[in-house]
């Protein structure tokens, strides 16, 4: 397939290559030129006009302003060339996605959401799971995209909003985790016992799962830097729960206290370190650290 892919962050790189690897034809954009230099086999464009075309249109921008300032404020739903379909594969608000829809219809270029769970490694072992909602045909027009980059795709119907709210939902259970391992690794260390030597039971136990055990180990041993995925990132996407939570009517009083503890970690220049740092909170608060 001939495709766009815009958006070339540590996941976006991993993912544009898996797509070049796949057989495809892949244009490349980022707002920074020089992301594209790794990108052995893609061709890099000047203009994100230039990759907003083709078969199909991949978008791995960081934020909703980057979304809406290429996608909508740039103008390429009016440009002369468009994608068949555009992917929008970052974590956005719900609010965002529903608006982002009718203006894709009203250009006639179909719109799927497909966030997608997992770190860079994940990304570059194409491992990641891809929750995917939107029109039925164009996700299947684009599934061959999606199997060159995930493991699986998960689909959740028709409104893509949808597969925004799931990402969303997943990103709370996955602060949610390292809160209470940062809480429980402070709690042992009070009593004199290992944080290491309890995330080694407890990750391998009680906690067998791929969140608690893989930023377990980065608690275990602080090892916050390089980040694959920044706390500031993480307390981005917890604002977006929250936001999605009141336009809902949905109570979430937990969200807020981590989106609290977020701020708290980097207001203490935690902000571009590891996600796993949210547990320094507790440890800083208990006088560990």
């Amino acid at each position: 397939m001939d495709i766009g892919f815009l958006g070339l962050g540590r996941m976006g790189q991993a993912m544009a290559a898996n797509l070049v690897k796949a057989g495809h034809t892949v244009r490349v954009w980022n707002r920074s030129p020089e992301a594209a230099n790794g990108i052995e086999g893609a061709t890099r464009v000047a203009t994100a006009a230039e990759a907003f075309r083709g078969d199909a249109a991949i978008t791995m921008l960081a934020d909703d302003a980057a979304l809406r300032s290429v996608i909508v404020e740039g103008g390429l739903l009016d440009g002369a060339e468009r994608p068949a379909v555009h992917v929008s594969m970052s974590t956005v608000a719900v609010a965002l996605a529903r608006e982002l829809a009718p203006i894709h219809e009203r250009a006639g270029v179909a719109y799927v959401a497909a966030p997608v769970f997992g770190r860079p490694e994940a990304a570059a072992n194409a491992a990641l799971n891809i929750v995917a909602a939107g029109d039925d045909a164009a996700i299947t027009k684009v599934q061959p995209l999606l199997d060159a980059m995930g493991a699986k795709t998960w689909r959740f119907g028709s409104e893509p909003s949808a597969a925004n709210a799931v990402k969303l939902a997943g990103n709370f259970m996955i602060v949610s985790a390292i809160e209470a391992m940062g809480e429980a690794s402070a709690f042992a260390e009070g009593h004199g016992v290992s944080k290491a030597a309890l995330l080694d039971l407890l990750t391998n136990t009680l906690f067998a799962s791929p969140v608690y055990k893989g930023y377990g180990a980065l608690i275990a041993e602080d090892r916050y830097e390089p980040p694959g995925f920044t706390l500031r990132l993480g307390a981005k996407d917890i604002r977006l729960v929250l936001a999605a939570a009141e336009g809902a009517g949905v109570p979430m009083p937990f969200a807020s206290v981590l989106r609290d503890n977020l701020i708290d970690a980097i207001s203490h220049g935690d902000g571009e370190r590891d996600f796993a740092a949210l547990a320094t909170v507790a440890a800083r608060r208990s006088g560990q650290s």
